[in-house]
């Protein structure tokens, strides 16, 4: 009988290792978790926020007030306290007692500065961005025409992530407990004395107050930007953390090069906002026009300038225009000038709080004239005569609140005719550039 062997049953098959995630994005994501720098974010975004709020009638409908201040916040205060953090952070295994076991690790040491510095820099992006999503939340409903610009944001954001791997290296280098604290500090007065300067050197200062209102980035603002602030940081790291250390130097010729085209551009690093030069204009005549920015305003500064305007009616060489003309530009013939809308003073959360005020420095600026110094402040009794008429044509054509303005000249003026007032209004306007005091007629 011939035995029939049985086939082997087959082998259970291994079981697989558990699925894990690339080393280095476990470790990134657990720094992101732990420790100091998942607080970043919402200390940034309360270092920026609260003193946002604070000034929020300062910048609260106009898109270059709101962004001059989120950069002086961003730069100026939330600066110091990203590198103060990425101080702290790296200055973590010195503070442990195990800065030699990291060096230990088979990783190298650029991939270590970056795997516990880049949380910081993240998460202080995140609290900036949110920061700068609630603050122009806030000014949109009161703005007009255009919009914030990204460019200033993306670098006042590239600054805070060049500032927590500054602090990380220093903290690194520099084994002190009070290390953070100082850093702030000093970075604090670093950024914020060159403000103070008036030469053009202080604009490579990332801190540097600019004046946005209705100004926009030139082109190449924000790539020469990135490249002057990034590349002494590349040269910090390189120099700390890479074997062949003279890369460094890369960098920082980089740096170099642009530097002088920074300096050498000046206040020419912004252009007019092309909305800021267009003129929105009411269609009755005499027209009020104002900026493309400040489109919203112009139904209540028509409003508040109706009733000056009902006065000067008639009167021959009174300004057929009135025109919001940027401070030091000039006015053309037969027009007259609009105050400057400064947020928190003459407009506030898109409103005129104080129209009749806003109408008295209107027709005030009609009646100021452009003389020299001598004329200024000369005491004879033929000038202060002109002084005291330019003010009382003033006050008749837009009276302001408060004591009223008794005096023998507005008394006459007042007591005149219609035909009579305007006939020597007309008179009065036609001298309104002169300095000459005689030629302003009596009253």
């Amino acid at each position: 009988m011939t035995d029939t062997m049985s086939p082997p049953e087959p082998a259970a098959p291994a079981a697989s290792p558990p699925r894990t995630g690339h080393p280095a994005r476990a470790a990134f994501r657990a720094e992101l978790r732990r420790g100091i720098a998942p607080w970043t974010a919402p200390a940034v975004a309360l270092t920026i926020g609260v003193p946002m709020m604070a000034k929020a009638p300062q910048w609260q409908g106009g898109w270059g007030d709101t962004q001059e201040l989120l950069h002086s916040c961003a730069t100026l205060i939330a600066g110091p306290l990203v590198a103060a953090v990425g101080c702290w952070q790296g200055g973590r295994e010195h503070r442990r007692g195990t800065a030699a076991l990291w060096l230990s690790v088979p990783r190298g040491r650029p991939a270590q500065l970056v795997m516990a510095a880049l949380p910081v820099a993240v998460w202080a992006v995140v609290g900036h961005l949110l920061a700068v999503v609630g603050v122009l939340a806030a000014t949109w409903p009161y703005a007009g025409a255009g919009g914030p610009s990204v460019g200033m944001t993306a670098v006042d954001t590239w600054f805070l992530v060049c500032a927590a791997f500054t602090g990380f290296v220093v903290g690194r280098l520099w084994r002190w407990r009070l290390a953070a604290p100082v850093l702030a500090a000093v970075t604090y007065l670093a950024l914020g004395i060159p403000s103070y300067s008036d030469s053009d050197l202080r604009f490579l200062n990332p801190a540097e107050q600019y004046y946005l209102s209705g100004r926009v980035p030139v082109a190449w603002f924000v790539p020469v930007m990135v490249l002057w602030l990034g590349a002494p940081v590349v040269a910090l790291v390189t120099a700390y953390a890479v074997r062949r250390r003279f890369l460094a130097v890369v960098p920082l010729v980089a740096a170099a090069l642009v530097a002088p085209l920074i300096v050498s551009s000046g206040e020419d690093l912004f252009r007019e906002d092309p909305l800021a030069e267009k003129l929105i204009c009411t269609e009755a005549v005499p027209q009020v026009c104002v900026s493309g920015l400040d489109g919203p305003l112009l139904s209540q500064v028509s409003d508040a300038l109706a009733g000056p305007l009902s006065r000067l009616d008639g009167v021959p060489g009174a300004p057929q225009r009135y025109v919001h003309v940027p401070e030091g530009g000039p006015a053309q013939a037969g027009t007259a000038r609009l105050p400057h809308h400064t947020r928190g003073w003459t407009v506030v959360r898109g409103r005129l709080p104080d129209p009749a005020d806003y109408a008295h420095q209107t027709v005030q600026r009609l009646a100021d004239r452009d003389c020299p110094t001598a004329v200024l402040t000369a005491e004879d009794r033929t000038t202060q005569r002109m002084w005291e008429i330019d003010g009382t044509v003033a006050w008749w054509l837009a009276p302001r609140g408060g004591p009223g303005l008794d005096t023998p000249y507005l008394n006459r003026l007042t007591a005149m005719g219609d035909t009579e007032r305007r006939a020597w209004l007309g008179r009065y306007l036609a001298t309104r550039t002169s300095c000459d005091p005689k030629a302003v007629p009596t009253l």
